[in-house]
């Protein structure tokens, strides 16, 4: 279906085989792939690129300059900021014995669940197998990084320049402070909390942990930890 001259940006493109639901705007110099499926009352703002077979669902906007690589699935009422990029290669490389790297091919993809908003210039990187997959309601900040493989519960939220390395899983209804970060590789507990710049190094099993510091312990012992230092740094 093709969309009609008034939701038309100027020298947008959209490939033949791209299906188009009603009332989509598609703004200047745009570009949809082939075989992309954009649902009902999509905005497609300008210079957003969506890649071959990409998914889309109803009622999504994607603000100028997002890029959404091949093979993504985005769901219903999905919000995306400029800058947002989806599904970009995950950072894997293996050494070689004269010290330079070999790039790791990364072959999955990226699912966006129904409700999510993702901040500007915020990044979500597709897995090495499977998904990386950031399930309903989660509302990422600005200038966040999501690592390949990663699992972002749902109804998380997340604040600005916080990242989540690869292979991690955190659970559903967690606040995570600005600034924060995940090792890779580890399970997180259901409404667990971070403190701003908080670092987590192991795995978080106690739903409704308050965490503060690096590396993260509770949120009560690192406050007597510090009424110690303070003591201290008087003497």
């Amino acid at each position: 279906k093709r969309v009609s001259r008034r939701h038309r940006g100027l020298f947008c493109r959209i490939r033949l085989s791209a299906k188009l639901g009603r009332k989509v705007y598609v703004g200047d110099f745009a570009y949809i792939g082939r075989k992309a499926r954009i649902g009902d009352n999509c905005r497609i703002m300008e210079q957003v690129y969506v890649g071959d077979n990409v998914q889309v669902g109803n009622n999504c906007t994607f603000y100028p300059g997002v890029k959404i690589y091949p093979g993504s699935i985005i769901g219903n009422n999905v919000i995306l900021h400029a800058g947002v990029v989806i599904g970009s290669d995950g950072f894997g490389f293996a050494p070689r014995e004269d010290g330079s790297y070999r790039k790791i091919e990364h072959t999955g993809n990226v699912i966006i669940e129904d409700d999510v908003e993702l901040g500007a210039n915020t990044t979500v990187d597709k897995s090495q197998m499977g998904s990386t997959i950031v399930h309903r309601g989660v509302k990422l900040d600005n200038l966040c990084q999501i690592a390949h493989n990663v699992e972002v519960g749902a109804n998380t939220v997340m604040a600005a320049q916080s990242g989540i390395a690869g292979s991690t899983k955190v659970g559903e209804n967690c606040i995570i402070g600005g600034q924060s970060g995940f090792a890779g590789h580890i399970t997180v507990a259901d409404k667990t909390t971070l403190a701003a710049k908080t670092g987590v190094i192991s795995s978080v099993k106690e739903p409704g942990t308050v965490l503060m510091g690096y590396p993260a312990i509770p949120f009560r012992d690192y406050m007597r930890s510090y009424a110690i230092f303070k003591q201290n740094g008087k003497e």
